[in-house]
């Protein structure tokens, strides 16, 4: 009898977890909607949901609202809340990802030399001053990506010993180089003589979708899909290298070879999302671990879930950042700080607690 429950469970289990899934994808659509209506001043979501629809249908509302609303809509608000999702949808998938190699719920997708690398990137850009653009991207962006990846690739040489890299020698390289990293930054930022240039690099370092475009949404959006479609590919043998290396070698799974894959993509993803809208912290950190703690560790639905939380997540927190002290603008990475420890110690109490029973 108890096994014919547990069949039934495991039958039952997919589609509880699609409806889950349909369920957060509605959750992103009216969280978008509603940040969309709300700023410096309020639009009411009816009419920007049939400022939408008119824009779909192609029909024909003269009058209906002023020019200035759809100006709003279209060209200010809406690029930074999808900018804003594309974002926190990549650095909750990356987070998961580090989480599951590095079988420690406290990785994140800084934790191999990402934030330190693109910080020292677009440190050199700005203390520089250089006039390089490419398909609507400053210098700012173009060497945070470089930055963040050839300090990932530098951690992931100085970790190979004998042609493996075991999940500790990648931390503690991390770590070393990350510290080199940030104190050349810091170094350059003291260096500068114009002021401004440091408190532009200080704003960079917390993260902001103030700079949002229609071009920075369409570089990253194919990126993102790409990226995460295939982390999504690997989300079995995720779960297997959750046993350790050997294990996970008698069960088929290349080991080193699926590291190397899954850090690289990871790094890619979170390396285009942090050189559009600076370093965020905690949402690589807490919304994976969260959809850890209330839905279980299977990254097949880990993986998914960490998108859509991770687009609600930081679509609120911008919302927050932008109107909290309107007309002045809060660096996103302070409301996520805010806003992610207490939920994240309450998780933790929550699950203690059930624990306990």
């Amino acid at each position: 009898m108890e096994r014919a429950s547990d069949r039934e469970d495991v039958q039952r289990r997919p589609r509880r977890r699609g409806l889950l899934l349909l369920a957060g994808l509605v959750a992103v659509m009216i969280v978008a909607l509603l940040e969309v209506a709300w700023g410096s001043f309020s639009i009411p979501p009816a009419t920007v949901a049939a400022m939408f629809w008119q824009r779909v249908t192609g029909g024909s509302t003269v009058g209906a609202w002023p020019d200035a609303w759809e100006t709003v809509i279209f060209e200010i608000r809406l690029p930074r809340i999808l900018l804003a999702m594309l974002v926190g949808a990549a650095l909750a998938q990356s987070g998961a990802v580090y989480q599951g190699v590095f079988r420690n719920p406290l990785a994140d997708p800084y934790l191999i030399g990402v934030s330190a690398g693109a910080g020292l990137g677009a440190t050199i850009a700005i203390a520089l001053g250089l006039p390089l653009h490419w398909e609507g991207l400053g210098a700012v962006s173009l060497f945070a990506f470089v930055g963040a990846l050839a300090a990932t690739a530098v951690i992931y040489v100085l970790a190979r010993s004998g042609g493996r890299s075991s999940v500790v020698t990648l931390v503690l390289a991390g770590v070393a180089v990350g510290a080199f990293l940030s104190a050349v930054m810091t170094f350059l930022m003291f260096r500068a003589r114009d002021a401004f240039r440091t408190v532009h690099v200080l704003g960079w370092m917390m993260g902001s979708f103030a700079l949002a475009s229609w071009a920075k949404v369409y570089l990253l959006a194919p990126v993102l899909a790409a990226g995460g479609g295939l982390l999504w590919a690997y989300a079995h043998r995720l779960n297997v290298l959750q046993l350790d290396d050997d294990q996970a070698q008698q069960l088929g799974v290349p080991v080193e070879r699926t590291r190397l894959i899954v850090i690289g993509l990871a790094t890619l993803v979170t390396s285009a999302a942090v050189s559009m809208s600076g370093v965020i912290g905690f949402v690589g950190l807490i919304v994976p671990h969260a959809v850890r703690l209330v839905w279980g560790p299977d990254h097949r639905f880990l993986l998914p879930m960490s998108v859509l939380c991770g687009a609600v997540f930081m679509v609120l927190a911008d919302g927050l950042a932008r109107t909290v002290l309107s007309p002045a603008e809060l660096p996103v990475g302070v409301v996520t700080a805010f806003c992610g420890a207490p939920f994240f110690l309450y998780l933790l109490c929550r699950k203690r607690h059930v624990l306990a029973r």
